[in-house]
């Protein structure tokens, strides 16, 4: 394959050939034909010879109107060439032929077309997100072993949808870390062991967590959600991620009233000291 060089020059050297060829054989046919004019005429002489006048006549007018093509082609593509813009612009429809404008506009449609249908669609890599959903591009095992420091509550939003994409980390938020949190609430909360299991870590608060039809607190089913995480030797399904999650929230939830009824019973006993008749 040439390069774009070699082709220009190949093609630039073809195009003077033809030219030159096209102009030898025309001065030859004018020649031929003027000999013959000369020999045909009565005197066989240049002198007073109206045909061969004509012939010469007649090529000298072809050769001026050739000229005066080339150099006329050559200026409007200088002058076109000229009328383009140097700057990129976009291009809209008065700037292109509306066949031109139609067919951009098709091609266009097309590759979107086309990159939409070779996205992935009903696949997945076990232990992450499925492409297209909330949980697209999450370790699942990484992000709930994440919970373990990182359990707290993000915001008091009402909204559900908010607070399960603050615990994917999905919002910037700030977090508060379960150690931290649960200290608050009891503060000999032992410190947290690297491969403690959360039922025996926790265990100070589960009266103060709520209990299901099966006296099930949401610290037994993270338990169980982040013994699977590290222990499991096959990866979490979507459901097992989002049992703990949710078990993970409710936990952060409950520490979060009472440590918000903490500080509101620390208030009024401080207004109660503050208005007494003792100050």
């Amino acid at each position: 394959m040439l390069s774009t060089g070699a082709q220009r020059t190949i093609s630039e050297a073809a195009y003077v050939f033809l030219i030159l060829v096209t102009v030898i054989l025309t001065g030859l046919s004018c020649a031929g034909i003027i000999s013959q004019a000369v020999r045909t005429s009565p005197t066989r002489s240049w002198a007073r010879n109206f045909n061969a006048l004509m012939v010469g006549g007649s090529y000298v007018v072809l050769l001026a109107v050739s000229l005066l093509f080339c150099v006329k082609r050559r200026v409007a593509v200088r002058l076109k060439l000229r009328g383009i813009s140097k700057t990129y612009r976009t291009i809209n429809r008065d700037d292109l032929p509306k066949k031109v404008h139609k067919y951009v506009v098709q091609e266009y449609i097309r590759a979107c077309l086309v990159s939409y249908e070779s996205l992935p669609r009903n696949v997945f890599h076990e232990g992450w997100g499925r492409p297209g959903t909330a949980y697209s591009g999450i370790s699942f095992r990484r992000t709930l072993l994440d919970t373990i420091r990182r359990i707290g509550l993000v915001s008091m939003s009402t909204n559900p949808e908010l607070l399960h994409e603050s615990y994917l980390g999905l919002t910037h938020h700030s977090f508060t870390f379960s150690d931290e949190l649960a200290r608050v609430v009891i503060p000999h909360t032992p410190r947290l062991k690297p491969h403690a299991r959360m039922l025996h870590h926790f265990r100070f608060l589960l009266p103060l967590l709520p209990k299901d039809e099966d006296g099930m607190t949401p610290l037994h089913y993270y338990d169980s959600a982040i013994q699977l995480a590290r222990n499991s030797g096959t990866p979490l399904t979507e459901e097992e991620f989002e049992t703990g999650m949710e078990a993970a929230y409710q936990i952060d939830q409950s520490l979060n009233e009472c440590r918000l009824e903490m500080l509101e019973s620390d208030s009024q006993t401080q207004f109660g000291i503050n208005d007494s008749p003792h100050k």
